[in-house]
């Protein structure tokens, strides 16, 4: 899906780790939330409320789920889930464009 139509969109940013990674909010007309962001290149640890999705866009990121010892690649068009109250990490070589979708148990 390249548009979301009849949403809500945050103006403010979400914005992390000195402004390498940034996203923004967007609310469905079911309350579902996503964020649309990009990330430079770095290495993140991110911590979970919700179950997560994130689907890349654009970029690769290379993530080390929870629970592995292993890093895995995602390129455009990958998705992987992230499990609830949890903690992944990332390292971005050049950027990465994503979607994240947040899932209700």
């Amino acid at each position: 899906m390249s548009e979301f139509k009849n949403v809500t969109v945050v103006r403010e940013a979400n914005v992390y780790f000195n402004g390498k990674v940034t996203s923004r909010t967007v609310i469905f007309e079911d309350g579902s939330k996503k964020t649309l962001g990009f990330m430079m290149a770095g290495e993140y640890s991110f911590d979970t409320g919700p179950a997560e999705i994130m689907e890349m866009i654009g970029g690769e990121m290379e993530v080390k789920l929870p629970g592995s010892n292993d890093w895995k690649t995602f390129r455009s068009g990958d998705s992987f889930k992230v499990p609830a109250n949890s903690k992944f990490d990332l390292i971005i070589k050049d950027y990465a464009d994503y979607c994240c979708e947040y899932l209700e148990d």
